[in-house]
């Protein structure tokens, strides 16, 4: 009996493995050509269409708002904001984390779900891009890959470029000038360190809270990326101590 029990647990892992492996596979061998990201922004993204899908789904018009712009009119405030928010190891990985991804499985597997995110920002863009914003393993393998591969092709400095430019940052805004044209009426070039730390605090979900939100966990975010910015030479003492968080 226990044979058999154990004989039948080994086939049904074996399954989902070669599930898990075909998804992948599957995910991996329909997409365009990653070096064509070098010189040419997508004209649509994965979650965009899956944004218009929802939106169609109740009935409603979807009218996304981005405008793009090079990495050269994108502040720094806001570049090592969202670095320090979302991936403070960028430039040392190739794709992936993996001490953090180490540390974010053993959380799941203690919540049994997936509690802790330990996407780079290259994970984000290869989702956002490509993929379903569904968490499943298979998606989080796809992930895992296509990452590797964005690394391997693109500089880190057009890896942000497409990131900063494609990331949702509320209902129906993707990128950060229509952002920030949308909340504060200039210009991505233009922001100061608390705006820019504003944004980078609601990159989470940015469908549920923007940049004037006060609720704890926004409030706590933005003080930590502050702090994180400090600490790596990215605000001054007295432009810290000015910020009002």
């Amino acid at each position: 009996m226990k044979k058999t029990i154990l004989l039948t647990a080994a086939a049904a892992l074996q399954l989902l493995g070669l599930s898990v492996a075909g998804s992948v596979a599957w995910d991996l061998s329909h997409l365009p050509q990653i070096g064509d990201l070098r010189h040419r922004d997508p004209v649509t993204t994965a979650l965009m269409e899956q944004r218009a899908a929802q939106a169609a789904a109740k009935g409603r018009a979807f009218r996304p708002y981005r405008v793009p712009v090079p990495y050269g009119l994108i502040s720094p405030h806001l570049v090592h904001a969202v670095l320090a928010a979302e991936d403070a190891g960028f430039y040392r990985h190739s794709g992936v984390d993996y001490a953090e991804l180490s540390e974010a499985l053993k959380a799941d597997w203690k919540r049994k779900r997936f509690a802790r995110g330990a996407s780079t920002i290259t994970m984000q863009l290869a989702k956002n891009l490509y993929l379903s914003q569904r968490k499943t393993l298979t998606r989080k393998v796809s992930e895992f890959f296509l990452a590797q591969r964005i690394d391997s092709e693109l500089s880190k400095t057009r890896i942000l470029e497409l990131y900063l430019n494609h990331i949702e940052w509320g209902d129906g805004i993707f990128g950060c000038e229509a952002a920030t044209q949308t909340y504060y009426g200039c210009t991505a070039a233009d922001l100061t360190p608390e705006q820019a730390i504003r944004m980078a605090a609601i990159i989470v979900n940015p469908r549920r809270w923007g940049p004037f939100t006060d609720s704890k966990r926004i409030a706590n975010r933005r003080r930590w990326i502050a702090g994180r910015m400090l600490a790596a030479g990215h605000l001054t003492e007295e432009e810290h101590a000015a910020l009002p968080f």
